[in-house]
């Protein structure tokens, strides 16, 4: 089933939130990984996703750690977003799922799951356009500022944002190197959201983190 032959209704359903707390393998490796995602989780409710990314942690961890939090998603309304696998999204009943370049593609994954929330993860205007003709929900976009898990790539700015809102009708999360005080220029310049990994997992207080994300998109909305 293609994208323009899905239910309107869809296109609202599917709508992600709007602050993403995305995993590294670093994260995903903790021993309070969990307790700390749940804390998250509650603290995010139905305006967050956490997702489960870890390029080199095995399918067995991963599902593992999803299924453990696939309640608290039901409970919270906090999105589990599995990045990557969608057999492992599909198998769990996570919320969503996020596709990538070393994923099944955004076309197949419709075919094969055409009612679950898919994002695909870009890095230019034309692949948000792809992706949006492939049948995503939204695209997650990035790197737009300095982070060091792209370390000598040059940042693309909200630039990145604005030309994405003006080449495809879906929603744009940004990432990379995202803080707060950046989210008033982002929502400027067309995003609908933003992901943070090391902003609120590298804190010492995540869930306080995750609140200082919300707190700062509710004041540029209540400015606005």
């Amino acid at each position: 089933m293609g994208a323009a032959s899905r239910p309107a209704t869809d296109s609202v359903r599917n709508t992600p939130p709007i602050i993403h707390a995305v995993t590294d393998e670093a994260t995903l490796a903790r021993p309070d990984f969990v307790a700390r995602a749940r804390v998250v989780m509650g603290r995010l409710g139905a305006r967050g996703a956490v997702h489960l990314r870890g390029h080199h942690v095995s399918a067995r961890r991963l599902e593992v750690l999803a299924g453990a939090l696939v309640e608290e998603a039901v409970r919270t309304g906090c999105w589990l977003v599995v990045n990557d696998r969608l057999d492992i999204a599909l198998a769990v009943g996570a919320t969503a799922v996020q596709l990538t370049s070393r994923s099944l593609s955004v076309r197949d994954a419709r075919q094969l799951a055409p009612a679950l929330p898919i994002g695909a993860s870009i890095h230019d205007a034309d692949e948000a356009a792809a992706a949006a003709r492939d049948g995503a929900d939204w695209v997650v976009a990035g790197h737009v500022f300095a982070t060091p898990s792209h370390i000598g790539a040059p940042p693309r700015g909200s630039a990145l944002v604005e030309s994405i809102a003006a080449r495809a009708s879906l929603p744009c999360i940004a990432i990379g190197g995202v803080r707060p005080v950046d989210i008033p220029m982002l929502l400027a310049a067309g995003a609908h959201g933003v992901a943070a990994i090391r902003g609120i997992w590298g804190a010492d207080d995540a869930e306080g983190a995750a609140g200082e994300y919300l707190s700062a998109y509710d004041g540029e909305r209540h400015r606005n």
